[in-house]
């Protein structure tokens, strides 16, 4: 009797060290930063960070609707917005607890008020049920598709299952608001989802919380990372996104002669073009603002032009697979107002002409 007495202990002691209660914290997670261009709700808490130099974030200008048909890896309903914003570039995303009492209506508006004061606005809102798809977080399988999992879809949660955060994105909520922000100083947009944990379990202590999933995209990594881009890497990105950015194709201020620097990237658009036979190409010159939208008109055609003259020249690609263009500055990647952002703008791009 007495060694049943001490297993039926020994039980009790295990199943409450299983059954421990996440901790609500007291202070950000590790290596966690604010947008430059919002800042956070004050006294919120981060729970989660990542940062990514490129990434895809598609933002939603409309409620969700169901894809006929379909369903993800979790056997959910399939939703999607059918007015949204396609965008590649720096992506962040963070999840904070915000202060007791607080209602995702408040957060939203601090978030609006903090884009609209640099200039940007809301180009799209919602409330529960309106948002469309799922009421839920980023987890669950077998129902519909909620706007977290569109945002944040359970295959990019790292966190662990006792962590503030995982509680945050797994569990139910009691009411969501949410909006798609445009910061245009940034060259960022911005998912804000304010919501109202229903929490129970291992994150009771969450229940009635208000958190705040913060994504941010700013359009401009990918063209620093395409210095000297190989002849695949172009191809690749041709047959992915219907054009590459070049960086490595340069020319003296106001000039339009092709500088020797710019070899390598040249040798390589030669190859690509050698190696795929029935590949035509635009070849769009790019520049910034400086001088005025005529003379850089003229300037990026004259570019394009001495792009093709030496492709033509110097690695005998047929005349008939490539067409010069000029755009000047009005298809900026990156902010004008800054040199960091002129230089960015200051580019060649192929683009596929099949």
């Amino acid at each position: 009797m007495k060694s049943l007495k001490i297993v039926a202990a020994l039980l009790a002691v295990s199943m409450s060290a299983g059954a421990a209660v996440t901790p609500v914290p007291t202070a950000d997670v590790a290596g966690a930063k604010d947008p430059a261009y919002l800042g956070r709700f004050a006294g919120a808490k981060a729970l989660t960070y990542t940062a990514t130099a490129f990434d895809a974030l598609t933002l939603p200008l409309s409620a969700l609707v169901v894809v006929p048909g379909q369903r993800d890896d979790h056997n959910n309903q399939v939703f999607a917005p059918p007015k949204k914003l396609e965008l590649e570039g720096r992506r962040t995303h963070t999840v904070y607890l915000l202060p007791e009492g607080t209602a995702p209506l408040a957060a939203i508006r601090n978030y609006q008020n903090a884009a609209k004061a640099k200039g940007g606005k809301t180009l799209f809102e919602c409330k529960d049920a309106e948002c469309g798809g799922g009421q839920g977080m980023s987890t669950g399988g077998g129902g519909r598709q909620s706007l977290a999992m569109n945002l944040w879809p359970a295959a990019k949660i790292t966190d662990k299952y006792n962590n503030p955060a995982y509680c945050a994105l797994s569990q139910k909520f009691t009411e969501q608001r949410y909006a798609t922000l445009e910061v245009p100083p940034s060259s960022a947009h911005v998912a804000v989802l304010a919501f109202t944990s229903k929490a129970d379990g291992d994150c009771k202590n969450f229940n009635g919380r208000t958190f705040v999933m913060v994504d941010t995209l700013e359009t401009k990594a990918m063209a620093q990372t395409m210095d000297a881009p190989t002849a695949d890497e172009m191809a690749a990105a041709i047959t992915t996104s219907g054009r590459v950015a070049l960086y490595g194709i340069l020319f003296d201020s106001n000039k339009a002669e092709v500088k020797p620097e710019s070899t390598d990237t040249m040798a390589e658009i030669g190859k690509l073009l050698a190696a795929n036979k029935s590949l035509k190409l635009l070849v769009v010159g790019h520049t910034d603002n400086v001088g005025g939208f005529a003379a850089n008109l003229e300037l990026s055609k004259k570019r394009a032009d001495a792009v093709v003259a030496q492709l033509i020249g110097q690695y005998k690609v047929d005349a008939k697979r490539l067409q010069a263009f000029g755009v000047a500055y009005a298809s900026p990647v990156a902010s004008n107002t800054e040199e960091a952002g002129r230089a960015r703008n200051r580019r060649v791009e192929l683009v596929g002409n099949n």
